[in-house]
């Protein structure tokens, strides 16, 4: 009784997070991700393309694409249709329409890392080799989401091959960004030329969006009252596990999700490192990540 009326009084107070708890319309569109895999650079690139007459950035993006883990109910229920939304949600039946997008885990826990420590999550000092063994056994503080494997996996297994789908690895939209910006274009409907997609790049660039994050991180509500020595918009950059991440997080992370990580293309670093401590995927996850392969390489 109490609980829900201090639901009630959040929801009126607009104190709330919609979060799972969004009230799903037929026609909304969905941006998912596990948290730092290019998610909110997938937001900018596509809020370019929606609303190429209006400026796109922090000051503007929760109204053009706006975020249901960081918006009240009352704020959400506002935005008008169609709408297209932004998530971090494990799989949710009531998405229809859901572009994916998926990053190597072990870049995936460098960013957060950082992300961590701008939001004040964890010291400087906090152990690297800790904050992994955090990661992948869901002691971080999205682990309402589910970890990184859980996450994608649910997608993958519910919607892969089926319509109202788009998966797109990070790694690929780094590598040949006009054509995946052109396939997340054509998934959404949205009509526009060769310099369309090149204005929207560039209007989304790390670079453009650093400045943007200079100035503006106090009016975002992402940003706003976060460490601003520690930036929001990181490295972008693929493949810095490489060099920065040491050999026995490298074999956690394999050794929970390898089999996931090779079905989307991710080559392993070791092999027989130890035992998985999560639940292999069965026969039927198996297939729906070797067909989610041959579309992203």
């Amino acid at each position: 009784m109490i609980y829900g009326m201090k639901q009630i009084a959040r929801y009126w107070l607009g104190t709330d997070v919609a979060g799972r708890s969004l009230a799903v319309r037929p026609d909304d569109s969905f941006i998912v991700s596990y948290p730092r895999s290019g998610n909110t650079w997938t937001r900018f690139l596509l809020a370019n393309l929606l609303h190429p007459d209006v400026p796109v950035n922090f000051t503007t993006i929760e109204k053009l694409i706006p975020d249901v883990e960081a918006q009240s109910s009352r704020y959400m229920k506002r935005i008008p249709s169609p709408r297209v939304i932004k998530s971090h949600q494990y799989f949710d039946h009531r998405y229809r329409r859901v572009l994916y997008i998926v990053r190597d885990p072990r870049d995936v826990v460098l960013s957060y890392y950082d992300f961590s420590r701008k939001y004040r999550h964890i010291t400087d000092g906090y152990p690297l080799e800790n904050y992994v063994s955090d990661f992948v056994n869901a002691r971080l503080s999205s682990a309402s989401w589910g970890t990184w494997g859980e996450n994608v996996g649910s997608w993958l297994a519910a919607r892969q091959e089926k319509p109202g789908f788009l998966l797109v690895r990070y790694e690929d939209l780094k590598a040949g960004a006009a054509i995946e910006l052109s396939r997340i274009a054509e998934f959404f409907g949205v009509r526009c030329s060769s310099e369309g997609i090149s204005k929207a790049l560039q209007q989304s660039s790390a670079d453009h969006m650093r400045k943007m994050e200079e100035t503006q991180s106090q009016d975002w509500i992402a940003t706003k009252d976060k460490r601003a020595d520690v930036p929001f918009v990181g490295s972008a950059e693929v493949g810095n596990w490489k060099t920065k991440l040491p050999s026995p997080a490298v074999a956690e992370i394999e050794a929970a999700w390898g089999d996931l990580m090779s079905g989307l293309g991710y080559d392993l670093s070791q092999r027989g490192t130890g035992k998985p401590n999560v639940a292999s995927p069965t026969d039927s996850t198996q297939r729906d990540v070797q067909v989610a392969a041959a579309h992203t390489r």
